[in-house]
């Protein structure tokens, strides 16, 4: 059985107590990653989330990818965020940015990975930071099951490519698969962990007891799981940077 249904993943359905949740933990755990002083942030989430206008609020200039799929949302500040519909980081020079942020899934359903962290390793300046989100192993194995796709299950070091039943493709990663792809492009790891681990029904449990417990979750949330463990969780989540001083 999926950990969350998959009607769910998209943060409609049933489950509103949960994504508001999730989406706290993503804010917070931004929040914290941001670079301190006003920076050039790139989004790569493709105009999905909140990502771009949470940075643009924090003082820092955001160039937002957008994704060609989507139609425009409109420029949320703009005098913070510029919006550009491109499928890669061509348009912008090596070493040009002091951040990137790809939230949303946007290396799942990138399937060409490789080729996408590169350039996000190629545009970043020494000492820049890149924080990635990407689909768990845990996540693509129950999906398969879901489909009954029971031949698929056994665990190997090849890339996971799952099929949903809407017809689109997911790449999917353990965490060792996640620390190769940003490693082979150049970029040192600071840490890679389940982006959430409480699960549906204790976050349930818990804000059905105490609406105003939600900061209390997102902390504990955030202080308490180790790093590296992909057993558990239906996104992994990564820093990473560029080696050298920045200037």
């Amino acid at each position: 059985m999926l950990p969350i249904p998959a009607e769910e993943l998209n943060g409609s359905g049933t489950l509103g107590p949960y994504w508001t949740f999730y989406r706290a933990v993503v804010a917070e755990q931004l929040s914290r990653w941001l670079p301190g002083r006003p920076s050039v942030v790139v989004d790569l989430s493709g105009g999905r989330g909140r990502t771009a206008a949470q940075a643009a609020r924090a003082g820092h200039r955001v160039i937002e990818v957008l994704d060609f799929r989507r139609s425009s949302e409109g420029v949320r500040d703009a005098d913070r965020v510029r919006q550009i519909r491109a499928d890669d980081l061509g348009f912008l020079p090596d070493e040009s940015v002091d951040a990137v942020v790809a939230e949303e899934r946007a290396l799942s359903i990138e399937l060409m990975a490789e080729s996408a962290i590169s350039d996000v390793a190629r545009v970043l300046r020494p000492g820049g930071r890149a924080m990635v989100s990407v689909d768990s192993l845990v996540l693509g194995m129950a999906i398969l099951a879901e489909q009954n796709y029971w031949q698929h299950l056994r665990q190997t070091g090849e890339v996971m490519l799952v099929p949903w039943p809407d017809g689109s493709i997911t790449r999917c990663f353990s965490s060792a698969q996640l620390r190769e792809l940003l490693v082979g492009a150049g970029l040192e790891v600071e840490w890679i962990r389940p982006r959430t681990v409480l699960s549906p029904s204790t976050v349930d449990h818990v804000l059905a007891t105490d609406t105003r417990a939600l900061a209390w979750l997102v902390r504990t949330e955030l202080d308490a799981h180790p790093d590296d463990d992909d057993t558990v969780g239906i996104h992994l989540v990564a820093s990473a940077y560029k080696p050298g001083s920045a200037t």
